[in-house]
Formats: C-alpha cells, structure tokens, sequence
C-alpha cells in the first residue's frame, strides 16, 4: 500500500469529528460567508489542529495566552478546541474539512499543502504572524535515538540501526511528520559524509535507507504513539524528536538520548487557516495567539517541556544546558529543499515509500 493510499485512509474517523467540530465552531460566531462583516462572538472560540508530540506545549501554552488575553480585554475568555495527530494526518484532516483556525504541525510542506488546497491564502512564512526571522516556525529539535537504559547495543549512530536483527520503531511517513524527519535525516547524513557512507554516495545512501527501514518493527501513526510504544516494551530502539525523550526523562522514565553526529535540524511551523478563521469570526485572536507563540514568554515555555534548541541553526548546532552539540546539523535547505526529497524519498516510487512496501 503506498504513502499516498495510508494517507487517505488515516482521515476517515478524523472526518467524523470534523462534522461535530464544526457545528461547534459554527455556533460561535456569525460567520462571514462570502467575505462580508462578522459578528464576534462573546465567547469565542480557537480550533487548533497539532501534531501529536506538541499537546504537552500547547497544554502550558494555551491557558498562558488565555490568562494574558482575559487580563488585556476585559475579561473576555477564549475557548481553544484541540486536536492531536501525527502531523500529515492533520493537514489530510483540515484539506477534507477539519475547521481548523490555527494548525501547528511537524514540518512546512504539512502547512504548504493546506495552502494549496486555498485554505491559506497568506504566505504564512513572511506575515506579520511569521515572528520575523523564525519565518513561521516556533520550535526546533533534532532527530535523537532512544535506546534501552545502559544501551545495551551500543548503538551510536544510523549505520547501526540498519544491522541485523536491531529492532527499530519509527511512525508511518504516511501519517507522521516526525517520521518524515527521521528518515531525511539519516538520508542526508549519509549523504553527508557520515554513517559509514562516501559523500554524495546516493547508492549507499538509498541502502542505508532501506536497511534502517528493514528493521522496523512497527510503523505507528506518529511520533508520540511511537515512543510510548517504545516505552511499553516493544523494540530495541525509537528514533524521535530529542524534546520526546527530554520529555519521558523529566517524567521520571528510563529513556536514555544518543545523539547521532549528522542530523537535521527539526524545524516545526505554525500558521494561521486563514479561511477558517473569517468564516469563524475569529482572526484577530488567531492574529493574536500565533504572534504570541513567537514571544519570549512562549519560548520559555517550549523550553521548559524540551523544545531546548532555538530555531536558529548555528545556535542549535552550538547546543547548551541539557542539550548536547550536533558535530554536523544541517537543514533541509542543504539536501536540496524539501520538494526534492519528497520526490526522492516519500513519492510513489521513492526509497522509502518503496522499502516500507517490500517489508510488507
């Protein structure tokens, strides 16, 4: 079954939902059909669609900007509606109708493929809600290995993941953003020079790939649902985002980090629905909330549940309390942009669409 056709299926119950949302959000406001005038509602109301490892963010962040918004009009109180899901699930979700005001996803193409569908009709990367030089991203993390406690197999890198018998878990490309940036990330560190391959070697590259791939032992539907399988038993080890296992060691569980030397700098944005949010009557709080994810205090808050690294690449790459330094981060910027490794590695006839198929 291709990426194309999993995705399809994994937004079928999520329609449902999207039936009942938007007769709630319906309800708030008098919407603006057509672009004429609205009514604001009194007690409006956000519908934030998310990818899954950010609900412990948002669930600080939210009732931070609720508190800010209540003290600076009038006690007015905001109502946000959330939604979690493996990020490309969420973007399918809002394309086929999930009202969606405000999504906070993995990854920029998520985003760019609601715009080019004509829900977005902004260019959400330079708007006066982009946060200037973030260009629309709020968090940054870098793909990270979780291993058993003492690591057992001594795993230090993505040419290990690919030995036999290494039982690996990472989320359906399909559905997950994260598992987009898992395997663009040990991609382009093999192309890079790491992981044992030549520089530029596209044919060891593409093996390595297949080799990690080969040895998954599950695929599921994001990258939270990912480590908590892990973190149930299951697998020698997770790849995921460094701010997940950050998260599962401030919890008190045994999650142990290995970094690889070659990664990529995870960068996850968030945009305004821009028809959504007319149709609901609600843009200048959206306004509102998307900028304040930007803000000083809002980083505060990432940093608190493990969104340690600033967006900035070179930043990141330094590292700082808590986070240790990348030898070689990069963007997707730097492998040729995330048009061209889609087609390389996620269309219907890409390395990993094709790998995932042969594992059957």
């Amino acid at each position: 079954m291709s990426i194309r056709t999993r995705r399809g299926l994994s937004v079928i119950l999520a329609l449902l939902l999207t039936t009942v949302l938007a007769a709630c959000s319906g309800s708030s406001s008098t919407s603006a059909a057509g672009g004429g005038a609205c009514t604001p509602s009194d007690l409006p109301t956000i519908n934030l669609a998310a990818y899954s490892t950010a609900r412990g963010v948002y669930g600080a962040l939210i009732p931070a900007f609720q508190s800010m918004w209540k003290d600076s009009h009038n006690g007015q109180q905001v109502k946000f509606l959330e939604s979690y899901d493996g990020s490309t699930t969420q973007s399918q979700n809002v394309i086929n109708g999930f009202p969606a005001d405000i999504v906070a996803l993995s990854l920029a193409p998520d985003v760019n493929a609601i715009k080019d569908a004509g829900l977005i009709t902004h260019d959400w990367t330079t708007g006066p809600d982009a946060g200037g030089a973030d260009a629309g991203m709020v968090s940054s993390s870098v793909v990270a290995f979780d291993v058993r406690p003492g690591n057992p197999l001594g795993i230090t890198d993505y040419s290990d993941l690919a030995k036999p018998g290494v039982k690996v878990l990472t989320p359906d490309p399909a559905q997950s953003g994260g598992a987009r940036w898992n395997l663009v990330s040990a991609y382009g560190a093999a192309m890079r020079g790491y992981t044992g391959n030549t520089k530029g070697d596209e044919a060891g590259a593409d093996s390595l790939l297949q080799g990690i791939i080969g040895n998954v032992t599950a695929f599921d539907k994001s990258a939270h649902a990912s480590v908590q399988n892990f973190e149930a038993g299951v697998g020698d080890v997770a790849i995921t985002y460094e701010n997940e296992i950050l998260t599962a060691q401030a919890a008190g569980l045994p999650d142990q980090a290995v970094y690889p030397l070659s990664s990529v700098l995870i960068q996850n944005p968030v945009a305004i629905v821009d028809k959504n949010v007319d149709a609901h009557c609600v843009r200048p709080i959206a306004e509102a909330f998307v900028q304040y994810l930007h803000s000083k205090a809002a980083k505060d808050i990432y940093t608190k549940v493990g969104f340690l690294r600033p967006v900035d690449l070179a930043a990141a790459q330094k590292g700082g309390p808590g986070m240790p330094a990348i030898k070689d981060l990069w963007t997707v910027d730097q492998l040729g942009g995330w048009d061209a490794l889609t087609q390389k590695l996620f269309s219907d006839t890409g390395v990993a669409t094709q790998a995932i198929a042969n594992q059957g």
